[in-house]
């Protein structure tokens, strides 16, 4: 793992990327939901996982979160999280030479949906943690409509406890997509996918990784 910072761009990339021993060639640029950072220890262990499995991986900070280091986002700076994950993938397509993947928790995961839903060339697939399906107790304010619009294969894994969505309601907003879709259910897990504070469950990153890796094996 080593420090990544390319300032060429704007917004710029800062993150840190993991670097596997034996490479596939194949990419994912990995950010973090509106109340975290890229050093989220969720985003790590996927990161460190995907790497043992050949997979590089760009975990960053979205540009709300690199102009101020705590608090969530405004919703008129979610263009520009947008262009900073586009301009993450840009990055990662220097580093690799086969296929890149975007994908990120919560926030970062439902700014990726939207980006992949505008222009579905950027990335190859979706790997999508707790996406917010809705605000907690207002399921009324569903976050779905780019949905019938996003062509990109997802992975979507969800909490059976998550209070964004419950997994009836994934179903039927997943039913909107018409891409290839595959949802992965964590039991007994909230919208921290069992990584609240110091404690982590370890099973997490392996039936992900096991997941995803599977996924891409059908594109």
């Amino acid at each position: 793992m080593a420090a990544f910072v390319d300032s060429s761009l704007d917004p710029p990339v800062r993150g840190y990327l993991h670097h596997p021993d034996n490479s596939n060639n194949d990419g994912l640029v990995l950010t973090h939901g509106a109340g975290g950072n890229c050093n989220a220890p969720l985003l790590v262990a996927v990161a460190n996982a995907l790497a043992e499995r050949g997979v590089t991986v760009l975990r960053f900070d979205l540009p709300f979160r690199q102009q101020r280091p705590s608090g969530p986002p405004h919703p008129g700076t979610a263009a520009r999280d947008r262009a900073g994950l586009k301009n993450a993938v840009t990055a990662m397509r220097g580093i690799v030479s086969g296929r890149v993947f975007l994908g990120g928790h919560s926030y970062g995961g439902r700014q990726a949906t939207m980006l992949c839903a505008e222009e579905p060339e950027v990335a190859s697939g979706l790997l999508l943690l707790s996406y917010p399906l809705h605000p907690p107790r207002k399921p009324e304010q569903l976050r779905t409509q780019h949905f019938p619009k996003l062509k990109s294969t997802a992975l979507f894994v969800h909490g059976t406890r998550d209070p964004f969505g419950s997994i009836e309601e994934m179903e039927a907003a997943l039913r909107l997509i018409p891409a290839k879709h595959v949802l992965l259910l964590m039991e007994g897990a909230g919208h921290d996918l069992g990584f609240k504070g110091k404690s982590a469950d370890e099973k997490v990153p392996k039936a992900v990784v096991d997941a995803f890796t599977q996924l891409l094996a059908e594109i």
